[in-house]
């Protein structure tokens, strides 16, 4: 892009002055990698490109579904079926030819994530599952990158910035210092079933991308060892500092460990669920040795009458 549009598209933003030409430049230098191209990578995603970040990294290995649409707002009805990474850069490209979007069909694991990390300026964390927060902070922490963290649930979420270099070689905090052990299976509710309001993820994912956008180019004050926690509900914000804590025994310190680790997801995934109607569970009865388990209590209602044929 010549120097003339390149001001033009990137106007309102150089004009601020703690930004300026130069905040720009370390946009288009910057390579950003997001995980996870959902509620809140697709904000992520829009505004990051927009703002004219130099590459962009996307990982999901998701298709669209029509229960996306209510919050990823990236996608519409046509997309219902295809791949996330793919059309989230089909549409990003229409928004900014000049942002490198590099694909990653894949699930981001413990033994592929150290590479793709390695290779980017900083990491965002858009996914919605404990097993992979926990094994994209301890990568971060293993190749010394900076992490933009979010969650939502139901109303409420939450953004910090962790794993920032200070003075050479001392870090910032990192996600297990706020949460040192990943939660048991009975200490959350279904990720599936918790549900969350759609402009929520849209909201926070702005937030997200505006702490990538401050750690770039060294504007403001990003939310190192602060987690911020908004309410949709009656809109209050809370900014909570904490400190570093000693160093937890269930980090890996080395690539080897953290090989050996075990990230396993509390929450059961959309994919790993399936509804039948009536018929199907008549036929399912019919055909095979279906166990039926009724895990209601005894004065919900209503009685199951005995099943004959």
């Amino acid at each position: 892009m010549n120097s003339g549009k390149l001001y033009e598209r990137y106007q309102r933003q150089i004009l601020l002055k703690e930004f300026g030409i130069a905040g720009q430049q370390k946009l288009l230098q910057a390579k950003v990698l997001v995980i996870g191209a959902g509620g809140l990578g697709c904000p992520v995603l829009q505004y990051l490109t927009a703002a004219g970040i130099g590459c962009i990294g996307i990982v999901d290995n998701d298709v669209v579904s029509l229960s996306n649409l209510h919050r990823q707002v990236l996608y519409d009805t046509n997309d219902i079926g295809k791949s996330k990474v793919s059309v989230a850069a089909e549409k990003l490209r229409l928004v900014n030819p000049d942002t490198e979007l590099i694909e990653y069909h894949i699930h981001l694991d413990k033994n592929n994530c150290l590479g793709i990390i390695n290779e980017y300026d900083i990491i965002i964390d858009c996914t919605d599952n404990f097993a992979s927060r926990y094994m994209i902070n301890d990568a971060c922490v293993l190749k010394a990158k900076p992490l933009v963290y979010a969650g939502v649930n139901r109303f409420e979420g939450q953004v910090a910035v962790f794993n920032v270099t200070r003075n050479e070689k001392v870090r910032t905090a990192n996600y297990r210092d706020l949460f040192p052990v990943q939660p048991e299976q009975n200490e959350v509710l279904n990720c599936s079933e918790a549900g969350v309001l759609g402009v929520l993820p849209g909201i926070i994912g702005s937030m997200q991308a505006s702490e990538a956008i401050k750690l770039i180019t060294g504007i403001g004050e990003p939310l190192i060892n602060q987690l911020l926690t908004y309410n949709a509900l009656n809109n209050q914000v809370f900014v909570f500092k904490y400190e570093q804590s000693s160093k937890s025994e269930i980090s890996p310190i080395n690539e080897t460990e953290f090989l050996k680790m075990k990230y396993e997801d509390v929450c059961v995934t959309d994919n790993l669920q399936f509804e039948i109607d009536a018929d199907k569970f008549d036929s399912m009865l019919l055909e095979s040795k279906t166990k039926v388990i009724d895990v209601r209590e005894l004065n919900e209602l209503p009685a199951v009458t005995e099943f004959e044929h």
